[in-house]
């Protein structure tokens, strides 16, 4: 049956319900940054080296480089939601007096920031919960103290291992990406040489940077912040050198290896694609040579497509170790999923334990009051 209501007041409503959640959005995440950032000032951890007071952690640039956005988000969500609160009443208004001129940007705008605000906050929420312990900076900051004295000892000592690349630190900080087509993203040695170039640009850099501070360990507690992005630049050229190096072998099964191929290509391309502020900065790609590696990205997601599901299945995870009625075998979801509600606790009464105790009064205040007016 069709409603009655215009659709234009249909609109309304979903601005009104679209602009309240970009405000709960808003409060969510300034909470969690409030947890978070007071955390850091009370959490103390190294820097201090004769036996003094430790350093607070918001203190240091690596944590001041994720949790200072997250900051500046919760308020910037803030006063969005504010905006879109005057919105909704400018709009509320006008559909008053039948003019519905501002209804669609307005549909527009709601659309967009929750989706855009509701994202961010569930994302910001996870990182606001690392940064209060238990995320692997330290770790990275390790692996960057390891390329950092590499770089600084390529003068007289020979780099060897997964750093064996900064023997030609001369030739990656020179030669740049020679990429034309999209397809020339297609040669397993036209990425490795991407990644090398990016990684040994990236430390090379710390280590001059570093060479400015009289305190190294102060040059080091400054730089922080890129001396991760150096140890995750490095850190990924070995993952995907060692895909390279895989493919390299012989894989048995037909139509196996151009398959794996194709996913070795999606996992570089999309790792240049999130990190292309890197590859640009030190100059190996041009803006060009970048949009042509997410052209061909997007390519490749059609040809993983007809072997997506065949993929998984090689894992050969059974349905009790996957313990997921989502991810069954046989694909008979909904009827399943539906069993399973029935055994869940709170659905063997039609009552949830609890509603007359402690949600029913409320109820029953909520209308009273709502009688009275």
């Amino acid at each position: 049956m069709q409603s009655d209501v215009p659709r234009q007041l249909i609109y309304g409503t979903m601005v009104f319900v679209r602009q309240t959640i970009v405000a709960m959005a808003s409060r969510a995440l300034s909470r969690a940054v409030c947890i978070a950032t007071r955390y850091s000032a009370v959490r103390r951890q190294f820097g201090s080296r004769d036996g003094g007071t430790e350093t607070q952690v918001i203190d240091y640039k690596t944590q001041q480089s994720r949790l200072f956005p997250l900051l500046a988000s919760a308020y910037a969500f803030r006063f969005v939601g504010e905006w879109l609160k005057w919105l909704y009443m400018d709009v509320k208004q006008r559909l008053e007096a039948n003019d519905f001129s501002t209804l669609p940007e307005a549909h527009a705008c709601t659309a967009g920031l929750k989706s855009l605000t509701t994202s961010a906050t569930a994302d910001g929420i996870e990182e606001c919960q690392k940064l209060c312990g238990g995320d692997n900076t330290i770790l990275m900051l390790q692996v960057a103290r390891f390329l950092v004295k590499t770089a600084s000892e390529l003068g007289y000592k020979e780099p060897v291992g997964t750093s064996s690349y900064m023997r030609r630190v001369s030739t990656l900080m020179q030669n740049n990406c020679d990429v034309q087509r999209a397809e020339d993203w297609l040669k397993p040695d036209g990425i490795v040489d991407a990644f090398e170039a990016r990684a040994a640009r990236m430390a090379v850099t710390c280590t001059q940077q570093l060479a400015k501070f009289q305190d190294p360990e102060q040059g080091f507690s400054e730089l922080s912040a890129d001396l991760v992005e150096v140890a995750v630049a490095h850190c990924q050229l070995i993952v995907v050198s060692k895909f390279m190096e895989k493919l390299a072998q012989d894989i048995p099964g037909k139509g196996a290896k151009e398959a794996l191929e194709v996913l070795c290509y999606v996992y570089a391309l999309f790792l240049v694609h999130k990190h292309q502020g890197d590859f640009l900065a030190t100059a190996y790609l041009t803006p060009k040579q970048a949009s042509l590696a997410n052209h061909q990205l997007t390519a490749l997601y059609s040809k993983v497509r007809p072997n997506a599901i065949a993929f998984v299945d090689s894992f050969n995870y059974t349905d009790h170790y996957l313990s997921s009625v989502l991810g069954r075998y046989d694909g008979n979801v909904y009827p399943n999923l539906y069993q399973a509600a029935w055994k869940d606790p709170l659905n063997e009464s039609h009552i949830a334990d609890g509603f007359h105790q402690y949600i029913h009064p409320i109820l029953k205040q909520q209308m009273l009051q709502t009688a009275k007016l």
